[in-house]
């Protein structure tokens, strides 16, 4: 046939662009029932070719190729006439199953979400009849249900209708149809549509959830009387919250979780604190007080404070812990999940079904802060996932004062973001208990069964201002008017429950009256908590309480061990093809094993890690280079270059050795290192650490170094021994390739919070990776680490350097130089000692000696006041940097020079300066620039 003729035909078939839609409807309809489409269209589909996938989800696409294929082909089956096309019939039933479709899309936009009854929401023409053909005089005309599930296969447009709108326009708003994978979907649609959104309710069940709204708001008030104007940022108007979080965790129990770990802000923190965790209120009273609640440290405002209890369910007893939480809201969901990966790999549980993570979060939080996006894009990968997240967005409807949603953000909801990664969304009224009760039960079901993020979208209101201190009618007069007026969730679900008979008034009043006796004498107001706990759940941190820094501890290690577990790691499997640059480096690594070759950083680095393994202490690497290293110094995994597959020696020492992980992250500094801080909080024994791809990347993560890292113990005493390893070092790569800005760590340490060092040997790096995790002491380790001194000719160590030496915070002059002969000192840290060594041996500056200040935090005042006392003669001591004046460890760290210094015994002696001159950058963009200031403060530093 001539491509015109077969034009013509498509153009004027059936088959046409104008019945594409209506034939694409009308196949589907049949694949689902064949019985529901007319005699004709159903002989004709039976003729059609199998096509694969039918069956079980074929998109349209492939139906819409599949007909197209068919008006081209000459020898396609009889085409059925034009006017059984336009059956009225069979166009009217396409438009009902179209309709059940809209619903499910868009009923969530006609949902009665508001408590406060303010949403202006336009008309959905979607979900009208006449969109599809429709009248009302069809509402009693019998449809097929197609996939509806509403129990049977053929109903009225009317009782379709009906059942759509009690399922998808009621208080509960569902998004699913967002989610790819089919099985999902049709999971959502039997578990909301089987009961039209609102299962029945034992009696029991409902008096249960009015307790918990009995204790939601009996705390509040209890709070609002007994400290009037002191803030609590309570949960008032969003009290569902409380029966809600019991629901997730008795539920949780029933399927065998042991571990449950919540995050949240602030809002409604006490209450949980109090109803769902169980802390004695009388404890909270005294924190209302103002009493001192630990000896430890500075303390926080108690509404960030964190918390564990075990509680009983059905399934067994159930720890809880809520996580500690500044006011930077959304920081704490990444934490959460690295401690809740932490138990999971403590208890061998893969597939999360052990420890499940809850994340409550506030609605202009959720929509507004980038480590919510960069959360949820660690869901599922292998480094961070944790078997899906229940999220609980507290949505008051404004962020401090911000309430229109055109200055809130740029989506419809602030549940949006959420759909990045198909999660399902449940919007539900927070003054429907009942309501919320079901959607917290679908999302428990689901993150079990499909191990996958859920958010619920808690909509409800914020009875007070942002606190109580605060009147929110100046900014929200019209919220506000309404909120004055609205009854509370449990005045209005009391109502409710009395009008149905399953509680009288009397009864009501007492369950008030014996939450508030319960206040009044202190007591534990949860009754499921455990008053003994089973202590098989806890982490023993006692051995690693009231440890000095200076304390010594032995990291030698056998040497002929040593030298066994290099030659494991060099030896690969069969198969494997490595690279011809690594293959280079494995070589050199079987020769430093022999002690035929000097130890470079990589390989003593890489000895650190098999040798605490062998000693029984798991390791754990993350970050956006980790497997090679950025400068390729490390190449811990090696890809076979033929075929798919990598190997790691290091998690194949022996059988039965603990767990060594290693993976490249997502291109995140904040939420990662905030993973790997709850990681380590919650894994004592192991080396866990970050690296940065460059120093100067951690930047992104400031947060959580302010607000976690470097300040959590003194907090909230919290321990933590997570190490980062920042590389650091001026080769004239720019402002933003130089620095990992030391300074900014040096000005944040105080009461040996944390440690900095900044190491310039591979026996150092070694030493000092395994001190982390072999000495008892649990502070934060900030390791600036090199660049060029990766493969620096000087910077080199021996196998005897690994197996005899130790960390030192202090390395004296090396060289062989008569102290008495010496009148000038240099004290350096990093890079810059092996340029200073590499121009003092040219020049043959036999009066100059070089001190390397490895640790900078704490600062070793002793170990340099014995390096400095054999020179008697010394005349002047120089500080060396790279860095700006502004930067580096001048400003911070001068002072306990000084103080050394001091004390020697040559008097009146004085501490210069030689760096680069203060600056707003980090570094110079010109390579030039660079090279003509790094051979100044080169010269400065020998000679001025």
């Amino acid at each position: 046939m001539p491509d015109s003729e077969m034009q013509q035909l498509w153009s004027t078939s059936h088959l046409s662009g104008g019945n594409a839609s209506y034939v694409e409807e009308l196949y589907e309809l049949y694949l689902h029932d064949p019985n529901s489409v007319a005699a004709e269209w159903r002989s004709y589909f039976d003729k059609l070719p199998q096509i694969s996938g039918v069956g079980s989800d074929i998109s349209h696409s492939t139906i819409r190729e599949h007909f197209l294929s068919l008006a081209k082909n000459p020898r396609r089956p009889q085409a059925v006439s034009g006017g059984q096309v336009s059956s009225e019939r069979d166009k009217k039933q396409v438009g009902v199953l179209r309709l059940i479709h809209a619903y499910r899309l868009r009923g969530h936009q006609a949902s009665n979400l508001d408590p406060l009854g303010l949403w202006e929401r336009e008309p959905i023409a979607d979900l009208t009849l006449a969109e599809y053909g429709l009248t009302d005089a069809d509402l009693d005309t019998v449809f097929r249900t197609g996939d509806l599930q509403i129990g049977k296969e053929e109903a009225t447009l009317r009782e379709i209708l009906e059942a759509l709108k009690s399922t998808y326009c009621g208080t509960i708003g569902a998004e699913y149809i967002h989610i790819v994978d089919s099985t999902q979907r049709a999971w959502f649609q039997q578990r909301l549509e089987s009961v039209r959104g609102k299962p029945q309710q034992s009696a029991e069940t409902r008096r249960h959830l009015l307790e918990r709204l009995t204790a939601a708001e009996g705390l509040e008030k209890y709070l609002g009387t007994k400290y009037p104007g002191t803030k609590r940022f309570g949960v008032e108007g969003g009290e569902s919250l409380i029966p809600m979080l019991d629901e997730i965790i008795q539920r949780s129990g029933s399927y065998g979780v042991n571990e449950v770990v919540l995050g949240m802000a602030h809002r409604g923190r006490l209450n949980v604190l109090v109803n769902t965790l169980g802390k004695n209120p009388r404890d909270l009273f005294d924190e209302f007080e103002g009493k001192k609640i630990i000896d430890l440290g500075s303390g926080d405002v108690k509404y960030h404070q964190g918390f564990s209890s075990n509680v009983m369910t059905s399934g067994g007893e159930v720890h809880l812990a809520l996580s500690f939480n500044p006011s930077h809201l959304e920081i704490v969901s990444p934490v959460v999940e690295g401690s809740v990966r932490a138990r999971q790999d403590r208890r061998k549980d893969a597939t999360g079904d052990k420890v499940v993570p809850i994340s409550i979060h506030g609605d202009a939080a959720f929509a507004g802060q980038g480590v919510v996006m960069e959360t949820f894009q660690m869901s599922q990968t292998r480094a961070y996932k944790t078997g899906g997240t229940i999220h609980i967005v507290v949505n008051n409807q404004v962020g401090f004062t911000t309430s229109r949603q055109e200055d809130a953000r740029s989506t419809e909801y602030c549940t949006d973001i959420a759909k990045m990664i198909q999660a399902p969304i449940f919007h539900v009224n927070g003054d429907d208990p009942e309501a919320v009760l079901f959607v917290t039960q679908l999302a428990v079901d689901y993150r079990m069964q499909f191990k996958r993020d859920v958010v619920i979208d808690l909509v409800c209101y914020r009875r007070r201002g942002h606190n109580e201190a605060d009147e929110p009618s100046g900014t929200q007069p019209r919220m506000y008017a309404v909120i004055n007026k609205h009854p509370t969730t449990r005045e209005i679900y009391a109502k409710r429950l009395i009008e149905g008979g399953v509680l009288t008034e009397a009864q009501v009043q007492e369950q008030i009256e014996e939450y508030r006796n319960a206040l009044d004498n202190g007591d534990h107001v949860v009754k499921s908590l455990v008053k003994e706990p089973d202590t098989n759940t806890f982490v023993d941190w006692k051995p690693y309480l009231g440890h000095q820094w200076t304390a010594r501890h032995d990291t030698r290690f056998d040497l002929k061990t040593l030298q066994e577990l290099a030659n494991r790691l060099t030896s690969l499997p069969d198969g494997l093809v490595v690279q011809r640059q690594v293959a280079k480096i494995i070589e050199d690594r079987v020769k430093m094993a022999a002690g035929g070759l000097a130890l470079n950083w990589g390989f003593a680095e890489t000895m650190a890690y098999a040798t605490l393994l062998h000693e029984g202490h798991p390791v754990r690497i993350t970050g956006q280079d980790v497997g090679r290293g950025t400068f390729s110094h490390r190449h811990a995994v090696l890809h076979n270059q033929k075929g798919d597959g990598a190997y790691i020696p290091l998690a194949n020492l022996y059988e039965g050795q603990p767990r060594f992980d290693i993976y490249d992250s997502l291109l995140s500094e904040e939420a990662v290192l905030a993973f790997e801080y709850g990681y380590a909080t919650t894994t004592p024994n192991a080396l866990v650490i970050w690296e940065a791809q460059f120093g100067d990347f951690a930047n992104g993560a400031q947060v959580v170094i302010d607000q976690f890292i470097t300040s959590g113990e003194h907090k909230w005493g919290r321990l933590c021994g997570l190490t980062m390893l920042l590389p650091h070092g001026y080769e004239g790569q720019g402002p933003e390739h130089s620095s990992a800005r030391l300074e900014r760590f040096l000005q944040l340490c105080a009461e040996q919070n944390i440690q900095v060092a900044v190491p310039t040997t591979p026996a150092q790096i070694y030493h000092l990776l395994r001190r982390q995790v072999i000495r008892p002491l649990r502070k934060p380790l900030v390791v600036l680490t090199p660049k060029s001194l990766l493969r620096h000719k000087l910077a080199v160590s021996s196998l005897e350097d690994l197996a005899e030496g130790s960390f030192q915070t202090i390395i004296p002059e090396i060289d062989a130089i008569e102290p008495e002969k010496v009148d000038r000192v240099i004290m350096c840290s990093g890079k810059v000692y092996y340029d200073l060594l590499e121009k003092r041996r040219a020049e043959e500056l036999n009066n100059v000696a070089i001190v390397r200040i490895e640790q900078l935090y704490p600062f070793p005042e002793e170990d340099l006041a014995e390096a400095l006392a054999p020179y008697t003669n010394v005349k002047k001591v120089v500080w060396c940097q790279e860095e700006p004046m502004n930067q580096g460890a001048w400003y911070c760290s001068q002072h306990h020079m000084r103080r050394v210094i001091g004390q020697h015994s040559v008097s009146n002696l004085y501490l210069d300066y030689a760096g680069r001159e203060a600056s707003a950058a980090p570094a110079g963009g010109y390579p030039s620039v660079h090279a003509e200031e790094q051979a100044k403060l080169l010269q400065d530093a020998l000679y001025a």
